[in-house]
């Protein structure tokens, strides 16, 4: 096979939204830490929604990235909490995916901890090939060809070939 059609993990982002409450952030703040062993970044408004009580400034949440090696061994371990099925409406047309785990106790080998209580987040991984790069260089950004682009099936082979993934029916 030739090495620059190899698919591979580039990042796993993991989410969690807090709103307002303070409470919720430090929770999630802590649960992303204990997961991933990297520092999150709380996610702070740009808008003024008044409805909501939200003015700019305001962090409403947090979200932790990671990349390499790291990234593919949390993936293996995320999907576990899900018994490694994904849907088809989970993918996107570029190849990514995401999925909400419900309660950060479904995954295996995670511990109950009593200070963060019960919460769940959401994942978004992203796949990339080699030569990825040049759309998002500084420098002479150019398009990838259409041949190269990572599509919806060739995600779900990589992950059923690498992951043991099920696909599930609706």
């Amino acid at each position: 096979m030739n090495k620059t059609r190899e698919i591979k993990v580039e990042k796993v982002t993991l989410n969690i939204g807090a709103g307002k409450s303070t409470d919720r952030l430090d929770k999630g703040i802590n649960l992303l830490e204990m997961l991933t062993d990297v520092k999150p970044v709380k996610t702070i408004t740009t808008k003024r929604i008044a409805g909501w009580g939200l003015r700019p400034g305001l962090p409403i949440g947090c979200k932790v990235t990671v990349r390499g090696k790291k990234a593919s061994e949390l993936l293996k371990q995320l999907l576990g909490a899900l018994d490694n099925k994904l849907n088809q409406k989970q993918f996107d047309d570029e190849g990514n995916f995401s999925f909400g785990v419900k309660e950060y106790i479904d995954i295996p080998d995670v511990e109950y901890n009593p200070d963060i209580g019960v919460i769940g987040f959401q994942v978004c991984v992203t796949l990339s090939r080699q030569g990825f790069r040049i759309k998002r260089r500084r420098l002479q950004k150019k398009k990838t060809g259409s041949k190269h682009k990572i599509t919806k099936q060739d995600s779900i082979d990589y992950l059923k070939s690498n992951f043991n993934m099920i696909l599930a029916e609706e």
